[in-house]
């Protein structure tokens, strides 16, 4: 008989996998709604009050589609490739501190399991731009092999300087640190946040910096042969990373569940929930402002978004990392 603490982890785990498809189907619509607002049209309407039933009438489409493996491509590699594109950011959940007790399981090496899970995505990507046998999808994932190893770096760089400055990999530990001042509050934390906000955009690979998939060069890029769920997959892997980099984000340099100047002590039910509120509100505010981004500046050269990472974010992070080092040398943290 399993023990009740495994069985615990495994109800977790299932509620935060129906969470995840939620959020997806969610994100689907606020982004169609945000879309048509910024570019002045109204964006889905008809199906359902305010349009809100058009994304479940896509998903019951995408499952009925057929997934069409070209002739020529790699099938078993074809077919693993959405599988690893969309589990990963799951399991990575798991150690995501939504309030003091909402949390599936607690990692000594919180931080590090999140990173090595998410290196997963680049290697998803060239796995099915490989196996499609298609040009489209091989540039596609060249592109992201080249965008991801670069916007990787600042992106470690950044939350080493965070481990440093907390001196804990626990997310947990760093949320409660930031009781009465959060870590966005200090030059170190507020330099850490911008240069991670963009490079986890750059991960998640959202316009501008879209370069993987981009439809006006690369027909859909990596993506281009897959169609059916396998497609779905890739979208709901897409909306599962940016939920992931904004709870990373809230945890390391937001204060978590904390509010500014306040530091919420105790336990019961109506404090967790009002805990799981605060972040929520922090995470779902960072991804409306992802989601407003992709709609308000164009798709960025590869030169220019290369160069943008190598000449300025790395130094910059570098930079910020011995300055972490030499306060917490100087001052104790």
């Amino acid at each position: 008989m399993a023990s009740p603490n495994l069985l615990l982890i495994a109800l977790s785990a299932l509620v935060i996998v129906i969470y995840v498809f939620t959020n997806s189907a969610v994100l689907v619509w606020v982004e169609r709604k945000v879309c048509g607002h910024i570019q002045q049209r109204p964006g889905p309407y008809e199906v359902g009050p305010f349009g809100l039933l058009q994304t479940a009438i896509d998903g019951l489409k995408l499952m009925g589609k057929q997934l069409i493996v070209p002739d020529n491509a790699d099938k078993k590699l074809f077919k693993l490739g959405p599988i690893l594109g969309f589990v990963p950011p799951i399991v990575a959940m798991i150690v995501v501190p939504f309030s003091t007790k909402l949390q599936i399981h607690e990692l000594d090496i919180g931080v590090l399991f999140i990173i090595a899970l998410a290196s997963i995505n680049v290697l998803a990507i060239l796995i099915s731009g490989w196996a499609s046998a298609n040009k489209y999808s091989l540039f596609g994932a060249v592109r992201s092999v080249a965008q991801n190893i670069a916007y990787e770096i600042p992106l470690l760089l950044t939350l080493l300087s965070a481990v440093l400055y907390f001196g804990s990999l626990k997310l947990s530990e760093m949320t409660a640190a930031q009781g009465g001042f959060w870590f966005v509050f200090t030059p170190f934390g507020l330099v850490g946040f911008l240069i991670y906000f963009v490079t986890g955009m750059a991960e998640t690979n959202r316009a501008p910096f879209d370069l993987p998939e981009a439809e006006s060069e690369l027909t859909a890029g990596f993506h281009t042969e897959y169609s059916g769920m396998g497609f779905g997959l890739f979208f709901l892997g897409e909306y599962t990373n940016m939920l992931l980099v904004g709870a990373i984000a809230t945890s390391v340099f937001l204060g978590g569940y904390n509010l500014p100047g306040i530091a919420l002590e105790g336990t019961g039910i109506i404090l967790e929930l009002l805990k799981l509120v605060i972040f929520l509100a922090k995470v779902y505010f960072l991804i409306f402002v992802m989601i407003w981004m992709r709609w308000t500046f164009p798709r960025v050269r590869f030169d220019q978004l290369l160069n943008l990472c190598w000449k300025y974010l790395i130094p910059l992070s570098l930079a910020n990392l011995v300055a972490v080092a030499l306060w917490v040398k100087a001052f104790g943290g």
